[in-house]
């Protein structure tokens, strides 16, 4: 599988990752200009773009990038040499573990649209789900169970089950639900629940921003511009309550470099007298298993 397919099936299944491009190297490397990878939220790296050294720094930036949701420009160095400033987009790694040359590396996160989950066959839930898809968000609709991958849950049914579909969402860790509802019935519906402070936080009602909307299109508007005020202010996108979710990956320093690894299922890793040791490459391990058995 190449990379273009493996990254085609990670955003078909809504997996965030970073692709690792090398854009220049200089001699000598391992790696060539166009050489790919994908760094995985754990720390994995499927591809190749460069030695272990250099995936470590890889790792360690694509991780930064991951969590920011910004593309990077990273060199890495194998020494203090530096005549790339680093700047907005643009950063430096000095890695001593490299046996010579420079890499550049541009890494770009891929992560998966908003999902919005509409709850309802009613004009106004039609008029959202065709904003959403306008907006490049991704829709579902009433056939599919709520999950903790929703971004938001919007009920617009006006009537059924309302108050478990808020529950589920709740219980799944969405961080926003809107409930279409005038304030009387919306605090009749909310309740039949027994909600903490936090879990009232997340639910809207009425639903959408106050721009005095009134027909089914004026107010899906209204919906929308909150989704995106809530999407771009970066407080929707990650569950909230969710069942846990893999920790994010450790890190530890080579006793050897001093340089900070990412432990990940190829770090390099020694253990003695009961303590576990983390090294960027094969080299400092060599050189630290000698050591400690001199």
């Amino acid at each position: 599988m190449t990379i273009s397919e493996r990254a085609q099936q990670l955003l078909a299944a809504r997996t965030p990752f970073v692709r690792a491009t090398v854009v220049r190297a200089q001699p000598p490397t391992s790696s060539f200009p166009g050489d790919e990878a994908i760094v995985l939220a754990d720390g994995t790296i499927e591809g190749f773009v460069g030695g272990q050294c250099a995936q470590n720094s890889v790792r360690k930036a694509g991780l930064g990038a991951l969590q920011a949701g910004e593309s990077v420009l990273l060199r890495v160095l194998p020494d203090g040499d530096v005549h790339f400033p680093e700047a907005p987009g643009a950063c430096v790694v000095v890695n001593p573990c490299l046996s010579g040359g420079s890499l550049e590396i541009f890494l770009t996160p891929q992560l998966p649209a908003p999902l919005i989950r509409i709850h309802g066959a009613t004009p106004i839930a039609d008029a959202l789900a065709q904003l959403c898809a306008v907006l490049g968000y991704d829709v579902e609709r009433d056939d599919d169970p709520v999950d903790a991958g929703a971004t938001a849950v919007v009920i617009a049914s006006h009537g059924g089950p309302e108050a478990e579909i808020i529950r589920a969402a709740l219980d799944h860790g969405v961080a926003y639900i809107g409930l279409v509802a005038s304030r009387v019935r919306g605090a009749s519906i909310l309740g039949q629940l027994e909600l903490s402070d936090a879990e009232r936080a997340r639910i809207h009602t009425p639903v959408g921003l106050d721009i005095g909307a009134k027909t089914p299109a004026e107010i899906a508007v209204s919906i929308a511009a909150e989704l995106v005020a809530g999407i771009r202010g970066g407080d929707l996108g990650r569950p909230v309550t969710a069942a846990p979710t893999a920790p994010a990956p450790q890190q530890a320093v080579d006793p050897v470099c001093g340089m900070t690894v990412t432990i990940g299922p190829d770090t390099e890793h020694l253990r003695r007298a009961g303590v576990d040791y983390w090294f960027c490459g094969a080299g400092c391990r060599t050189a630290f298993a000698g050591k400690a058995g001199a």
